[in-house]
């Protein structure tokens, strides 16, 4: 175990992390990508009117609080593994392993679409894609591809996506220049209630602004995360919310297109009509470079969570094992063969079932945080939401509303296939405790086995600030965290700052 550490030590020290530039980039890509995807929200809302409210009104009440509380937990834990550490914390491992079989499940369902997604683009083009003969070897091509470019490391992933967003993006600014001269702003007050599908309407727009809280997991790989993370989390909500009003604006205003024609694909069209050919192509390639990076930041995610559940003694050590490149090598390859599991699916269908579940982890997360803030008002929280625990409670009133809402819109297929996730959740984890016991596969040691509760450090009423930070960052150790040597010497400088 000793020498697991060692090694886990020596590759993230050769392996540079993330900072602050990459993680905004990352951040735009687990939650957004462009404005690729949310032309079905012009359909669903039967004109533009309620799709430009609805993403000013649901950042608001959604992204907003959403990203605070995500700034918040993950810089008081700034660990690999994320909202499983932030629930083990408030309610104890058996409900930290539930959330990360419901995120782990509804992410790798989110990376399904992507995929699909790129070739939906491609078909307007490229015809062909529209027939399974190559629609099929096509998939599974962008699949693998994408997987090896994440294995191959997180820095370069990153990277990538900086690169990814600025190609992504830029065709936008130039449609949004060239539709000015025909605006007609009338035209953004268009609706027609008799053709509003609500259902449709709000998942498109719950899928196009949440998860903020999806890089947490990737808290461990990010230099000064104390800082970086804050920044990084209200750059991705200026960004984010920017691209997909302005190309809304322009598209919507300079054009008399019927609600029914916005489909999945018809930022496309748009800037043909806008532009010319040339700017439907370049859209069409943009929209082909988003869906690489929005596969690339949720692979991320996904892996490195089952990565951190692993250190936490909560799945067999070899989800812990990373390559050479410091990556999870069998983490991603779990994810990847969900993905090519569930590409067979329609994007209606994998959008309702994933925002099923994830609407479900968020609950608790909210509920996290705010017993956090009771149970653990001294906490050690580099960045805090501005308010005491009544306004904090307060703020996640309304995303939670919005939670049941999404959930009682879904269809009935969707509840028994989500359904039979999480039950098939409650009955994974006794069994993951039972193989423990049972040494059938070697675990990561912690200090506490898995199946016992993780109490929080009682504070003793002598402690001083310095005892604070001391029992602070116990308490991530008693989540099954190994401490490594930078951890100690970072203590150590923090011991030396108080005194």
């Amino acid at each position: 175990m000793v020498n697991d550490v060692k090694n886990s030590t020596s590759t993230n020290k050769k392996n540079p992390k993330l900072t602050l530039l990459p993680l905004i980039a990352l951040i735009f890509y687990e939650v957004s990508g462009g404005p690729f995807g949310v032309e079905d929200s012009v359909k669903a809302g039967g004109g533009p009117l309620l799709a430009l409210l609805g993403f000013v009104i649901f950042a608001l009440i959604w992204s907003i609080p959403e990203a605070l509380i995500t700034a918040e937990l993950a810089t008081s834990f700034p660990e690999n593994g994320g909202y499983v550490i932030w629930i083990s914390s408030a309610f104890g491992p058996f409900w930290g392993f539930q959330e990360g079989f419901w995120k782990w499940f509804s992410g790798v369902m989110d990376n399904a679409l992507y995929p699909v997604l790129f070739l939906d683009y491609l078909k307007h083009s490229l015809p062909v894609f529209n027939h399974l003969v190559a629609r099929i070897p096509a998939l599974l091509g962008i699949t693998v591809s994408l997987t090896y470019l994440n294995y191959r490391g997180l820095h370069i992933v990153g990277s990538s996506a900086v690169l990814l967003a600025s190609f992504s993006l830029f065709p936008f600014v130039v449609m949004a220049i060239l539709s000015i001269p025909r605006i007609r702003p009338r035209q953004w007050i268009v609706v027609d209630f008799n053709k509003v599908e609500w259902r449709g309407y709000f998942n498109t727009m719950f899928w196009n602004l949440n998860y903020w809280d999806k890089v947490s997991t990737l808290a461990g790989e990010v230099e000064d995360p104390s800082r970086t993370f804050r920044n990084a989390l209200l750059a991705g909500v200026v960004l984010v919310v920017s691209f997909y009003i302005i190309p809304l604006l322009a598209a919507t205003g300079a054009l008399k297109s019927d609600p029914s024609e916005w489909s999945d694909g018809y930022f496309a069209e748009a800037g043909m009509l806008i532009g010319g050919v040339w700017l439907k192509w370049w859209i069409q390639a943009a929209a082909a470079m988003s869906n690489m990076g929005l596969f690339e930041a949720e692979m991320s995610s996904d892996a490195f969570q089952l990565l951190g559940m692993s250190e936490m003694g909560m799945l067999p050590s070899i989800f812990a094992s990373r390559s050479k490149y410091g990556t999870p090598t069998i983490s991603i390859l779990c994810s990847a063969t969900g993905v090519i599991i569930l590409s067979w699916m329609s994007f209606q269908e994998i959008l309702e079932f994933l925002n099923f579940l994830y609407s479900v982890g968020m609950l608790l997360e909210f509920a996290a945080f705010i017993k956090l803030r009771i149970v653990k008002p001294d906490l050690r929280r580099p960045y805090k939401v501005p308010f005491q625990t009544f306004g904090a409670t307060a703020i996640c009133l309304p995303p939670a509303l919005l939670l049941i809402f999404v959930m009682y819109l879904a269809s009935l297929k969707t509840y028994i296939v989500s359904g039979s996730v999480i039950i098939l959740g409650l009955f994974l984890y006794p069994a993951i405790v039972h193989a423990k016991e049972k040494n059938w596969c070697h675990f990561i040691s912690t200090d506490e086995p898995l199946g016992h509760s993780n109490d929080i450090l009682e504070d003793q009423s002598a402690a001083t600030e310095l005892d604070q930070v001391v029992a602070d960052e116990a308490s991530l150790s008693l989540l099954g965290h190994s401490k490594k040597v930078e951890d100690s010497e970072t203590l150590s400088q923090e011991m030396s700052a108080l005194d």
